[in-house]
Formats: C-alpha cells, sequence, structure tokens
C-alpha cells in the first residue's frame, strides 16, 4: 500500500513540477518591440495599448506593426504559432496554441497539371501535425488578439463580432486562459459554435434575429462598447488579428524557402489577405527568401460578391449595395463566413491596396463550384474543408482554366478551416447558446439594459 501511495504521489509531483515549468516558460517570455505605423502618411509611433487607428488621421487607414527584429527567428521552443512571435505584437503566452501547417501537394497538384503547389492547411489534421481544435485559421486570430491584452484590460470584457468561426476561435482561446468576452452573432450563424466541451461562464452569446446577417452582428456589439467596461476587439484594425493571421504566410515561407508567386484565399473581410501581403512586405525586408510580391488572388462566394464587384470595376470604393439584397445575398451562399458587408477594401492599407501592389485578381465561384472543390479535395488530399477554402480551391481551379498560372510557378493556397468532420468522429461536441437573441430593429436601451442587468462575467 505505502509503495502504490508514494508511486502515486511522485506521479503527482512530477506533473506538478510539469506545470511549474510551463508556467515559468510562459511568465519569461519577453514582450514582443514594434511601433505602430499609419499606412495613409507614414507617421510611426509607440503603441498606446490597444491602438486600433492612429490619432489625427485626415483619411481612413489602417495601422500596421513596425518589429524591432527585421529578420524572423523561428522560435520552435515557443510553440505553436508563437514560433513566430518575432512578427506578433503580443504581450505573453497563452495554453492551448497551434499553428498552421504548410505541405507540398501532390494529388491535388497532379491534377490541377501543377508542379509547385503548396497547402497552408489550418485545422484537424493530426495526419499532418495540423491540431487547431476549432478547425480554423480563426484561431491565428484569437492567439494573437488575446495575447496582445495588458494587464490594463484583463478585468474589462472584450467584443467580437464574428459570422461564426471567429466567434468560435475566440470562445475557446478566452475560455481556455479565463478572459471575459462578448460575442455577437447572427442567429442563423450560431451552428458554427461547436466546442469539444462546456465553455468557461467567462463567455456569453448575444445574437440577432434570424434572418439577419454579419453587419446586423457588428451593428450589436458597437452598441455593447458604448457601456463601461466594454471594449472593441477591433476586426481588421487589430494588428494582432492581421499579423495572428499573417502566420499563414511565414508558415508557407519558412517551409518553401522563399515568397510564392500567388497567394489563393477566399475572403469575406479580405484581412487574411491583407496580413499575407503584409508579412510578405517584411519578408522582402528580412532579405533571405525573395524580392517578390505574390500576387494576391482572392475570391468571393456567388452571389454575394461585393468586393468582386468593386474590383471588376476597377473601383476602390464599394458599390451601393441595398442592406435587404444583401441580407438576401448572405443567406443563399454555402460560405456563410464570407459575408462581410463593410470590409476593409478602400481605406488606405486595406484589400484594394494590396491588390494593386500585387498586381492581384479577383475571382467569384458559385455554390456548385464550391461544392464540387470541397469534394475534391477530400478525395486527393485526404480531409474534409469548409466551404469557404473549396471556394479558395475553386478559384485556384479557374485560375488553372484560364491560363492565369502555369505549370511552375510556386503557388500557396491558404486552406481557411477543414477537419471538422474528422473532429467530430472522435469527439462529442457541445453547442454555446445565446443569453438573448434580439431584433435587428432593437434600441440601445433594450440592448445595454438586458446587458447591464443579466450578463455577468
Amino acid at each position: 500500500m505505502t509503495k502504490i501511495f508514494i508511486k502515486f504521489s511522485i506521479s503527482k509531483l512530477f506533473y506538478y513540477l510539469c506545470d511549474l515549468e510551463i508556467m515559468f516558460f510562459f511568465m519569461s517570455f519577453k514582450p514582443t518591440k514594434y511601433q505602430i505605423k499609419c499606412v495613409a502618411d507614414g507617421r510611426i509611433c509607440e503603441d498606446s495599448g490597444w491602438m486600433l487607428d492612429f490619432p489625427n488621421s485626415e483619411k481612413p487607414s489602417l495601422i500596421r506593426a513596425i518589429y524591432e527584429k527585421k529578420q524572423l527567428e523561428v522560435k520552435e521552443e515557443n510553440g505553436g504559432l508563437y514560433r513566430f512571435a518575432d512578427w506578433l505584437p503580443i504581450k505573453n503566452l497563452l495554453k492551448g496554441v497551434s499553428c498552421p501547417v504548410t505541405y507540398k501537394s501532390e494529388k491535388l497538384a497532379k491534377k490541377l497539371g501543377l508542379n509547385n503547389l503548396y497547402i497552408t492547411f489550418n485545422g484537424y489534421y493530426p495526419a499532418i501535425g495540423a491540431k487547431m481544435r476549432t478547425c480554423s485559421f480563426k484561431e491565428t486570430e484569437a492567439y494573437s488578439v488575446c495575447a496582445r491584452l495588458g494587464s490594463e484590460l484583463r478585468d474589462q470584457v472584450m467584443v467580437v463580432s464574428s459570422a461564426g468561426n471567429t466567434a468560435r476561435a475566440f470562445a475557446q482561446v478566452c475560455s481556455d486562459n479565463n478572459i471575459k468576452l462578448l460575442l455577437t452573432v447572427p442567429e442563423d450563424n450560431i451552428g458554427a459554435l461547436w466546442f469539444e466541451k462546456p465553455l468557461n461562464p467567462c463567455v456569453k452569446l448575444l445574437c440577432t434575429e434570424h434572418g439577419s446577417d454579419y453587419f446586423d452582428a457588428i451593428n450589436l456589439g458597437n452598441i455593447v462598447c458604448e457601456m463601461d467596461g466594454f471594449f472593441a476587439e477591433g476586426g481588421a484594425k487589430n494588428i494582432a488579428r492581421r499579423d495572428g493571421m499573417s502566420t499563414t504566410m511565414m508558415s508557407a515561407v519558412t517551409f518553401i524557402g522563399r515568397i510564392p508567386d500567388y497567394y489563393f484565399q477566399a475572403v469575406g473581410s479580405g484581412t487574411g489577405a491583407i496580413a499575407a501581403w503584409e508579412a510578405n512586405l517584411r519578408f522582402i525586408e528580412d532579405g533571405r527568401f525573395g524580392s517578390n510580391k505574390a500576387k494576391i488572388y482572392v475570391s468571393q462566394n456567388k452571389p454575394f460578391t461585393p468586393m468582386y464587384d468593386a474590383w471588376k470595376a476597377h473601383s476602390r470604393a464599394l458599390l451601393p449595395y441595398d442592406a435587404e439584397q444583401a441580407r438576401k445575398d448572405a443567406g443563399e451562399i454555402v460560405a456563410k463566413v464570407l459575408s462581410n458587408r463593410k470590409p476593409p477594401y478602400s481605406l488606405a492599407g486595406g484589400l484594394y491596396d494590396a491588390m494593386v501592389d500585387t498586381d492581384g485578381d479577383f475571382f467569384a465561384v458559385t455554390n456548385d463550384e464550391a461544392q464540387k472543390a470541397c469534394d475534391m479535395f477530400k478525395e486527393l488530399e485526404g480531409i474534409d474543408i469548409y466551404h469557404a477554402a473549396g471556394v479558395a480551391t475553386a478559384s485556384l481551379i479557374q485560375a488553372v482554366e484560364n491560363k492565369q498560372v502555369k505549370a511552375d510557378d510556386v503557388i500557396m493556397l491558404n486552406i481557411t478551416g477543414g477537419g471538422e468532420a474528422l473532429f467530430k468522429e472522435h469527439n462529442n461536441v457541445w453547442y454555446l447558446k445565446p443569453d438573448r437573441v434580439f431584433s435587428v430593429d432593437a434600441s440601445k436601451e433594450e440592448i445595454k439594459g438586458f446587458v447591464k442587468t443579466n450578463l455577468v462575467f
């Protein structure tokens, strides 16, 4: 009996010491050094803590992180995407982190007649080392954004608006790391809010009614952010969100050994493509991976194509889009996450600038084309992918058929989500339910009154 007790105690002590070692490692992490640049006018300043805009800008502009380290040192010991910490605006490390995985395609590449097709996979596919539990590259955003949080904001509630996958990623990361979070999501999209186990009560959910869209969820979140104790995560304006997503390009470039010639991705807001472009510019400055700019080839799901329509009209400004028609179109697409009515397309440093700078192009993909591409990917690459990733794959097929890419071009295909079916084969899932569903016409008083009275984080 004594021997059994001693053995058990030594086992407990071992795991306790392991936990302490991990804790001290995380505590020893030194925040990344960087400054903030206004893309529109080039002004530079220090980050005040949670900057989303540059003070006194004369025109709409994204801000950009300018990192002290110009050459990327991959730190495997940090784990997950934090191996790219040199180019992430983070103050600490969080637990549970994973990373995009890049590999050279064989079967899909052969099918399309491509000799240098590289797939950057974001999702759950343990066979290749991909272990994102929410099966989406939105995890790259969440782990970067939440690691940017300073102590001055940890007692406040971060507000994130989402069409689905972003909400799932932030919910998982915040639950795991005890970060207060309020999500606003269209009710029609809450089927995306599944998890391997119930979440920490620090995560709450508000929805906009059936028939609403992502833009309505953003409006709901903006109203809550007017209240004391709540702050906006910031979306595309948050440098940590974009630079977290840029780990897809960092994964690809460090694997391939050079900057690719083409970058393919489906877009709702275009933030991931902007992030890839920004990472490309850093790699050029790094000097070890080439001086070319990957052509940004992005795609949308018909009939919801506001950015595609503007690009084909050679317009920096988005074209007029009736709100009811936009909601109807968003409801018809299979890739629900690609339905942002107000994307960061037109402002300085936005998607329009990224595409002009790289001589990029836009593609429009039907539901049927997206589904066929998903089926093809599953058959050839061995894993299920989301419809958004199917849209990107279908756009690559279009580019091959249109002879917009050549057989020997180095191509990066960003598979932004996949492996959900595989994950659910091996795990039971739990769904997050809304604390309240609001109509799109709900008053500020009604919304704020409910939040103040009923939500305890």
